[in-house]
């Protein structure tokens, strides 16, 4: 969506003698470990402090952006009521997309799950003689594999979008879902260029390398035979979809070539153009803190002799929505400002979390996906509440990051180790005078013993940050009972 420097930021001479960290892919079978990846992200301090600083340079725009609205919350609660409805009445409105869409000469295909959605473009492509492609950023197509599935099918597939595109090069996947190269300074675009683009590795200034990325990837979108888009919205009343981008990408993807094919998840839908308006006050503030996205794009037909194709894509989406629990999910606009508020996601890097959704956001949908390989995601939080209060369709999502916990470890599908320490302190916590014990021995500890009996390898805590200071005081209780209990009784007896 940005520029190398926007997504990067600047180098300091100590980015020059560090590479950036790869955390290794999971294999399919395996839990992902989100403390172990994580801590191959923060080997190198650079990397580390950048993507912090990046990433919360982002919250803070969207603070000052939305704060000069003075109808924001307003707008929230307007958007997080629209789409309440759109999803309690999400068959009506997926039925009158589809007829509208149909009307107005676009196929509209149906895909169960991702499978189907990989198998119906493949089609559509063999019909087509369709050899090369191009794609603007598209979440969906990364949850289905899409662009895996079509490599291995011997299809060339370009991205268009230029963080998709550095990450494409460098065999890495998106790690996060508005700037997908976020990660990465401009010395690592620089060497990744110098080794696919045959640009000059010594030069790592922002307008060169965007400029190199455009001149090398220009012609393949100019030869493309088909293009792909993704969806921000669908809207009901129109048949019409609307793709939000800040390079253009999406226009060239739709226009260039004869055929385009949409992937549209179902969640989607919104009922009228007039609601439109709301989502995208919200959307660019919320993800980038500016006013709005340098091109809003409206797709209603097929251009003049060609022909455009809309997949409507399930995967999971039908069961999430009858879940009491997690169904308020499926209002996410895919803003990323959850991630960009986490101190968590912040400090860890997306690639971290080994799933297409990282950051608060993975931490409620990906276990939704695959119980097991995700259980541990839920845990990367520290339940602090602040992805809650920016996400602008007000998605309660520490709560449910709350929830799903409880579930896995009532599904016995967190390790044992970690259901026995939860078990232990939940012994603990629902007994007063057990707590006050607790508090008092391990007060005395981090008082009397050395750091090598406290920084071990039973300390996961321990490991990234250093053990809370000791308050002078002791413990809150104990200054209540010295300061305010006798103030407390005395009043009893006035009274």
């Amino acid at each position: 969506m940005n520029s190398p420097e926007q997504q990067s930021g600047s180098n300091s001479p100590r980015a020059e003698s560090e590479t950036q960290p790869r955390p290794a892919r999971t294999p399919p079978n395996r839990r992902v470990d989100h403390r172990a990846a994580a801590r191959q992200f923060l080997d190198s301090p650079v990397h580390a402090e950048s993507h912090d600083t990046r990433v919360w340079a982002l919250r803070q725009r969207r603070d000052r952006t939305a704060g000069a609205v003075p109808e924001w919350e307003e707008l929230r609660e307007t958007a997080s009521q629209i789409k309440n409805h759109a999803l309690t009445h999400l068959d009506q409105y997926l039925e009158q997309f589809a007829d509208t869409a149909a009307a107005s000469g676009i196929h509209v295909h149906w895909a169960a799950d991702a499978a189907e959605h990989n198998r119906i473009v493949h089609e559509i492509f063999e019909r087509h003689g369709v050899q090369k492609v191009i794609k603007s950023k598209s979440m969906l197509m990364e949850e289905c594999g899409f662009r895996t599935y079509m490599d291995r099918a011997g299809y060339d597939m370009i991205e268009t979008d230029l963080g998709e595109r550095i990450q494409q090069l460098d065999e890495e996947d998106p790690s996060h879902v508005v700037v997908p190269a976020v990660h990465k300074m401009r010395s690592d675009v620089s060497r990744v260029f110098s080794k696919t683009l045959d640009a000059d590795a010594a030069n790592d200034d922002a307008h060169y390398l965007t400029e190199t990325q455009r001149q090398a990837t220009r012609p393949l979108i100019l030869d493309a035979d088909a293009g792909m888009t993704g969806a921000n919205f669908a809207i009901a009343e129109t048949g019409s979809f609307v793709v939000c981008t800040n390079e253009g990408n999406a226009d060239l993807s739709a226009n260039v070539p004869d055929l385009h094919v949409a992937s549209i998840g179902i969640e989607k839908v919104i009922p009228r153009v007039a609601d439109l308006g709301v989502f995208i006050r919200l959307l660019s503030r919320s993800a980038l803190g500016s006013p709005i996205t340098q091109y809003t794009s409206h797709f209603r037909a097929p251009k003049s002799g060609g022909e455009m194709h809309v997949v409507l894509v399930d995967n999971g989406r039908s069961e999430r929505l009858g879940s009491d629990k997690f169904w308020s999910a499926l209002k996410c606009i895919r803003c990323g400002a959850c991630m960009n508020t986490c101190p968590v996601f912040r400090r860890s890097g997306g690639l971290s979390y080994g799933a297409t959704y990282t950051g608060p956001l993975g931490l409620i949908l990906d276990p939704s996906i695959d119980a097991r390989r995700y259980s541990n995601l839920p845990f990367a939080s520290t339940l602090n509440g602040s992805c809650t209060n920016v996400c602008p369709v007000k998605i309660n999502i520490h709560e449910q990051i709350f929830e799903w916990r409880r579930i896995l470890v009532q599904d016995q599908q967190v390790p044992w180790i970690k259901r026995s320490s939860l078990a232990a302190a939940g012994r603990v916590l629902s007994s007063p005078k057990t707590f006050r014990a607790a508090i008092r021995t391990t007060q005395s500890a981090l008082y009397y013993l050395p750091d090598w009996a406290i920084y071990n390898r039973l300390n996961s805590w321990g490991k990234e940050r250093d053990m809370p200071t000791i308050p002078g005081e002791g413990t809150f209780h104990d200054w209540y009972r010295n300061n305010r209990m006798h103030d407390r009784n005395t009043n009893k007896d006035t009274d």
